[in-house]
């Protein structure tokens, strides 16, 4: 990261020293803004490791436990919109500075937690400042790097280095939760947190702020709305698609939700402009940015399971098992922007999406004899290219053209579509593999493996719904 941000911001040393300077602060900036962002993202993989210490220790019950991770989800995905908004109209400097404290104080009290509510309380206060920083961070990165090869850059940056946090963050689970416990789990965001904000105060410049309201009608709406669908989400994830919870919380969710498309319809300043979705590639984008993490999701859910409770490996070997799939990632991050220019986003992201597709047909093939190579470790490889390819130019597609005083609502409207597609994708695939496994017979791992194939099937085909979609982009413009 350090590299290519010293290429881009301070390639010619020859320069007058105020450039110098200038280059250097905004070399800052996107440090500073990028490590809050993979702070945020690693938080919803790095615990997953750590759940049974976790459940040991504060006595949580089966049930009880899957809110460590729900908690965490519902108010970070419901808040989303609402905290990008809030920076457009109050402040998105203010915003961040205030949700990064936050998400850091949240992770220091949860590494102390001594009970279950202590813990599960500390998860929801990272999930509201994880809200309130996450969409600003987007904004801050659109507005301040404003010339269009910079900001293809650093928006392709922000997008890998997003994707890439779901791998890293199963590495580094099990390296903190296997050498210094699971309480490390949280105590790593603080010396991160506290560089995050003090770079921040001091490099981050507060933008001129407009006369405006905010749409409360549709604050309302949208949080509750967002956040009554996450809810059914993993209410049919634990209790099935049949239970009254569910049907009752996914109802009220997509009832709030076009009562807030209504409101926006009719608002002024709306929480979210609907003429975002006018642009086609746009809205192809978020129409991605919704599928992708549908189908990726059974890929780190059901892998980590097969990997410790049919392969044996412990929490440590788990998390580098992943490593071909960060890696991958990653690689994507430099090779974005350049393949952006030269082909555009369609035959990028329809690429991405073809290796999607083929690694989770590969992983279809699964047996309980199956080992690490070549099967695995060839689907790892297709589908950190694939997440890689297919998730790092949305970003750049969806923020590349938007108007400033909205890029708020649109970082905030990608997240939410992030976020929620993550978990319907979970709770889809969840259901889908204790179909699977109880109708398998045989052994536990063999009806275990069962249930994982047929959920990758059904992954499949939704990655092969974003290969439709991605074929639908156009050419980007020559600016």
């Amino acid at each position: 990261m350090s590299t290519s941000l010293t290429d881009d911001v301070t390639a010619d040393v020859r320069v007058p020293a105020s450039a110098r300077a200038q280059r250097l602060r905004s070399g800052i900036v996107l440090a500073t803004l990028l490590t809050c962002q993979m702070m945020i993202v690693l938080d919803i993989t790095v615990m997953n490791v750590a759940l049974p210490r976790i459940q040991t220790d504060l006595h949580f019950s089966s049930t009880g436990l899957s809110w460590v991770m729900n908690s965490y989800s519902l108010v970070f995905g419901g808040l989303l919109l609402l905290g990008g908004r809030a920076g457009d109209l109050f402040g998105r400097r203010n915003l961040f500075i205030a949700g990064a404290a936050l998400f850091t104080v949240a992770s220091l009290a949860g590494g102390l937690a001594q009970s279950a509510g202590w813990l599960l309380a500390a998860r929801v206060v990272q999930g509201i400042g994880g809200a309130m920083a996450a969409p600003n961070t987007l904004a801050l990165l659109t507005t301040t790097f404003p010339e269009p090869k910079a900001r293809m850059r650093v928006l392709a940056l922000f997008s890998g280095m997003s994707s890439a946090g779901f791998a890293i963050g199963l590495i580094v689970g099990g390296l903190l939760t296997e050498w210094l416990g699971w309480r490390s789990v949280m105590f790593i965001n603080v010396p991160f947190g506290l560089v995050v904000v003090v770079l921040a105060i001091l490099n981050l410049s507060a933008a001129q702020r407009e006369p405006a309201h905010l749409d409360l009608p549709g604050a309302l709406t949208a949080t509750s709305g967002v956040a009554a669908l996450v809810y059914g989400f993993i209410s049919a994830a634990s209790d099935g698609w049949g239970s009254a919870t569910t049907d009752i919380a996914l109802a009220a969710g997509v009832g709030l939700l076009v009562a807030f498309l209504v409101i926006e319809s009719r608002a002024s300043q709306p929480l979210l402009p609907l003429r975002l979705f006018t642009d086609r590639n746009r809205a192809t984008a978020y129409a991605n940015m919704f599928l992708v993490p549908m189908a990726g999701m059974s890929m780190f859910f059901f892998l980590t399971q097969f990997l410790q409770n049919v392969l044996g490996l412990s929490a440590l070997a788990t998390g580098f098992a992943f490593l071909p799939t960060a890696l991958l990632m990653f690689t994507m991050i430099r090779l974005i922007p350049r393949l952006l220019t030269r082909f555009g986003p369609r035959p990028v992201t329809v690429t991405g999406a073809a290796s999607m597709v083929a690694g989770l047909v590969l992983l279809t093939r699964l047996t309980p004899d199956s080992g690490y190579f070549p099967l695995l470790f060839i689907a790892m490889v297709l589908m950190g290219c694939g997440i890689g390819l297919s998730v790092s130019p949305l970003s750049v597609i969806i923020m590349s053209n938007v108007e400033p005083h909205e890029a708020g609502a649109a970082g905030g409207a990608l997240q939410t579509l992030q976020q929620t597609g993550a978990a319907l994708g979970l709770a889809v695939m969840v259901t889908i593999f204790g179909t699977a496994a109880r109708g398998a017979g045989g052994s536990a791992q063999h009806a275990l493996v069962s249930g994982m194939t047929t959920a990758f099937a059904a992954g499949a085909g939704i990655a092969a719904l974003t290969l439709a979609v991605a074929l639908s982009f156009r050419a980007l413009s020559s600016d």
